[in-house]
């Protein structure tokens, strides 16, 4: 990636609904170029897709926890089950697979602190494979853009 494609990503980042032509404007090149710089950044799989920011509180989805949860056997097909059965759940955001002591971290949104506890009764202390979890409440979460994650020289 070169700084213009750093630049191009960066504005994309910060609003993905911008038009090609505003896109192009900001960077000072031809828009015709700008889109074959972006259709290349898609095509190199820099650039995966663009999603919406959704406010969860609007959902009412106000409490938000990270799941640290530890399960056994540890094999293919309790691991693979896991991850499939937790991803599919209505409350959970995101899995991480993890290595070290815990398995996996799961981010989870619920209506409120009793929401949260019932959810983690039904879904995790039900499950024969999950021998442990820790649930830590998020307090506010904070997001970088990816391009501020790399060194200067590469962006």
């Amino acid at each position: 990636m070169d700084e213009l494609d750093s630049a191009i990503v960066r504005l994309l980042q910060e609003d993905a609904r911008q038009s090609n032509r505003d896109i192009a404007r900001k960077v000072g090149i031809a828009p015709s170029t700008c889109l074959e710089r972006i259709r290349l950044l898609r095509q190199r799989g820099v650039i995966r897709g663009y999603h919406a920011d959704i406010d969860l509180g609007a959902l009412n989805r106000g409490v938000q926890a990270i799941v640290a949860v530890q399960i056994r056997p540890l094999n293919r097909a309790v691991v693979d089950s896991f991850e499939s059965s937790v991803a599919h759940l209505p409350e959970v955001i995101s899995v991480f697979t993890l290595a070290g002591s815990d398995d996996f971290l799961v981010h989870v949104a619920a209506q409120d602190i009793d929401h949260l506890h019932a959810f983690l009764l039904e879904r995790f202390t039900s499950r024969r494979e999950v021998v442990g979890f820790r649930t830590s409440i998020i307090y506010q979460h904070l997001a970088k853009q990816v391009l501020e994650l790399l060194p200067e020289a590469q962006h």
